[in-house]
């Protein structure tokens, strides 16, 4: 069986977190979801939490190093995955360059990056549609355009790595699911 350590790309709303979720059950892979994580640590009122919440209310990226310490403590934790998929990290150059480094030293080379591809305005439409209390169109934009100064950076980053493979995200679920699979080599 191939081992699997695969980073999910995509704007919000591409559907990286349902995507994940379906490699997570029929892989087996381990899924670290930096959304989840923070969302968790501000609900529970954690000094992460509270140091990310203005900023999320705001539209606003978590500064990298708090979400670098996120991931590392999980990589570096007794109960690390030695395969997952990421959804929502890394976001900018520097968490991936930092990311590499501690997936250099933790011995867990990534195998994959999945660019999910998807229009600005189908992003506004599907983030409008899920009704969450930080979806709104201000905040929406702001996420897009934080996203797009980033993104191309990762993408180079990652495709001078070789491990890029783009995968449209429209259509049913289950076909772009599938679009996933063969650009893993499933």
């Amino acid at each position: 069986m191939q081992v699997m350590r695969l980073v999910l790309l995509g704007p919000p709303g591409s559907g990286k977190g349902t995507q994940a979720k379906e490699l997570v059950k029929n892989l087996g892979l381990t899924y670290i979801g930096t959304g989840d994580i923070l969302r968790d640590a501000i609900a529970r009122g954690t000094p992460t939490g509270k140091e990310a919440k203005p900023l999320i209310d705001a539209g606003k990226l978590v500064p990298d190093p708090l979400v670098n310490d996120l991931v590392a403590e999980l990589l570096r934790g007794p109960n690390r995955p030695e395969q997952f998929v990421t959804d929502g990290y890394p976001r900018t150059y520097a968490q991936a360059d930092s990311f590499d480094a501690l997936l250099r030293l933790e011995y867990l080379p990534l195998t994959h990056v999945v660019n999910l591809t998807i229009s600005d305005e189908e992003v506004e439409r599907r983030m409008l549609a899920r009704k969450r209390a930080d979806d709104n169109e201000g905040t929406i934009r702001q996420r897009l355009k934080e996203f797009h100064q980033n993104n191309d950076a990762l993408v180079e980053f990652y495709a001078r790595r070789g491990l890029l493979k783009d995968v449209p995200a429209v259509g049913a679920v289950a076909d772009i699911y599938a679009n996933i699979l063969k650009a893993l080599g499933r």
